[in-house]
């Protein structure tokens, strides 16, 4: 996919998921510490597709292909998608904003901080560190959106003060489900917690051809 698309821009997902090959690699001793700094630093510099498939090219992914043959996580059951390392811990957004979306691995604690600026972490096709993970949102004349996939069992505990943390989508989920845990504070801005399923690509497919 990155050789036939060079040019193509780079997603914050695809630099956190050849940081996390990265970080495996030097903890595996196939990479020195020096060659690890080197390589990360240029992952957060890259524009381009083209950019980051080098930095991992003799590299192998934890389940054995390359980076750029990473795919979504199984749909079949949650078990597959529980367990990996955490390819990202933080988010900070400030009079800007930050994503964390695609593929990307929860890491047990993430924290974020929106100040007069925005979020967006979706977790509909990441990887969870462990069953259960948490979320410490700030949003301070900001705001930040969790967007979860149905199933997941969600607690919001999070204080909003001349600001809003929505609670409305606090439940039980599946069993053998992730359990997602939002906390944090909301200061004249707010923190959006939302179960919502993937789009249907064969569908929209469908009513782009009709």
């Amino acid at each position: 996919m990155t050789s036939e698309l060079p040019e193509m821009r780079a997603s914050d997902a695809e630099r956190e998921r050849c940081a996390e090959v990265l970080r495996e690699a030097v903890s595996e001793g196939r990479l020195t510490m020096e060659e690890f700094d080197q390589r990360l630093d240029s992952v957060y510099r890259a524009r381009t597709r083209g950019e980051l498939e080098p930095l991992t090219r003799d590299l192998p992914e934890a389940s054995g292909r390359t980076a750029t043959e990473a795919v979504a996580p199984a749909r079949g059951g949650w078990a597959a998608r529980i367990g990996r390392r955490a390819s990202s811990r933080t988010g900070i957004a400030i009079m800007g904003g930050f994503s964390r979306r695609g593929p990307w691995t929860v890491p047990r604690r993430f924290r974020c901080l929106a100040l007069m600026g925005g979020g967006d972490i979706d977790l509909r096709e990441a990887w969870f560190e462990e069953r259960e993970v948490v979320i410490s949102a700030y949003a301070i004349m900001g705001g930040v959106s969790v967007t979860v996939p149905p199933g997941v069992e969600v607690e919001v505990r999070g204080v909003g003060i001349m600001g809003g943390f929505d609670q409305s989508n606090s439940g039980p989920g599946d069993p053998g489900a992730p359990r997602v845990v939002v906390t944090g504070l909301a200061f004249w801005g707010g923190v959006d917690v939302r179960s919502k399923p993937l789009p249907d690509k064969d569908k929209d497919k469908d009513k782009k051809t009709s």
